[in-house]
């Protein structure tokens, strides 16, 4: 899919305004700032070291947003992980990489006016500062709408 630069370049520096524009959300679940820095940006526009592709990229921007509502609003969260991770540069002395303990967190939540399910990650790096890192649609997203339900709901249990 072509994706216009010029309405791209709109949506990204739209996107930087308002991620700028504060530089933490309180989060009622961790009772503290949740931290808006140049990490959480970054990931929104690359993956694995790689860009990510500029339709991913705009979802995102757009999503943006309902994000930092999430956050304010988020009283629970719906997923927890935790890894060993390389963090910083390598040692000059043996090129090795010193590992941390890094915790995710998944918060979703239906959430705009074209009510849409979003997944917003938050990461902590040992005993830093949680902080933004990413922001999803919590299912596919098929011709500009989102099923958030199965067929037949009043059948589920």
């Amino acid at each position: 899919m072509e994706v216009d630069p010029a309405h791209f370049q709109k949506r990204k520096k739209a996107a930087e305004e308002t991620y700028a524009r504060q530089k933490s959300v309180y989060c009622p679940y961790f009772a503290t700032e949740v931290v808006l820095n140049s990490d959480g940006f970054h990931h929104l526009q690359f993956s694995a070291r790689r860009e990510r592709s500029k339709p991913e990229q705009l979802l995102k921007f757009r999503l943006l947003p309902l994000a930092l509502q999430v956050i304010r609003k988020s009283g629970t969260v719906q997923e927890y992980r935790t890894t060993m991770l390389p963090v910083g540069k390598k040692s000059a002395v043996d090129g090795s990489v010193r590992m941390k303990q890094v915790e995710y967190w998944g918060l979703a939540a239906i959430m705009g006016e074209k009510p849409v399910k979003i997944r917003v990650i938050l990461r902590r790096i040992g005993d830093g500062n949680t902080t933004f890192w990413s922001v999803m649609p919590d299912s596919k997203i098929k011709n500009g709408q989102q099923k958030l339900y199965g067929e037949n709901i009043e059948d589920e249990t």
